[in-house]
């Protein structure tokens, strides 16, 4: 049996805890905490944040596991970021599209992850497309050109498994193109 950890990362509010929750074969263990500061996240949607992790799993007919981490999407925890990393096999990063600068909070993140990255591989959730159109993925792309990065980009909904499971399969493809979409078992079974 196979162990295999992916980490979840993006601004607070992008939908982080959702995804890994319409993944989880198991309860999700969450750290959710009431925003002191909502000035500063300007989350209108969620009135918690994640202090420390969320944590998930994906159990595949082989009996491997793909244990699934969400880090804490304000960068004063970013102490959890480099202890949740240790390990993992690749990030999915989900950007929040109604967030007021989508694009610096991509750039962030790719630079805040970047030797992780460069290690491993990501693959990109743009949450939110349908409250806020623009960016487009065009201007992501363009976006991640400027980083020498080619990653799976995709508009997600982190509540729908089939959008999260796709982006996952993306990421594991790159990380191994052999891999058989049967392999996920469980991740693509619907909700």
């Amino acid at each position: 049996m196979n162990n295999y950890k992916l980490i979840f990362t993006g601004p607070s509010g992008a939908g982080k805890s959702t995804a890994i929750a319409a993944l989880s074969d198991i309860p999700v263990v969450t750290t959710e905490a009431k925003d002191t500061d909502p000035e500063r996240n300007r989350n209108k949607y969620k009135t918690t944040i994640t202090v420390a992790l969320d944590y998930g799993v994906i159990k595949l007919p082989s009996k491997d596991k793909i244990h699934l981490y969400g880090t804490p999407g304000q960068e004063r925890f970013n102490f959890m970021w480099e202890l949740l990393t240790e390990g993992g096999l690749g990030l999915i990063l989900l950007i929040d599209n109604a967030r007021d600068q989508p694009i610096a909070d991509l750039n962030f993140f790719l630079e805040a992850f970047r030797d992780f990255i460069h290690k491993t591989k990501v693959a990109i959730g743009v949450t939110r497309m349908d409250i806020n159109p623009k960016p487009n993925l065009e201007e992501y792309h363009l976006a991640l050109q400027a980083h020498g990065l080619n990653p799976p980009l995709f508009e997600v909904d982190a509540r729908r498994r089939e959008d999260v499971s796709l982006l996952l399969q993306a990421l594991l493809y790159t990380l191994d193109p052999c891999l058989h979409q049967a392999e996920l078992g469980s991740a693509d079974r619907s909700s």
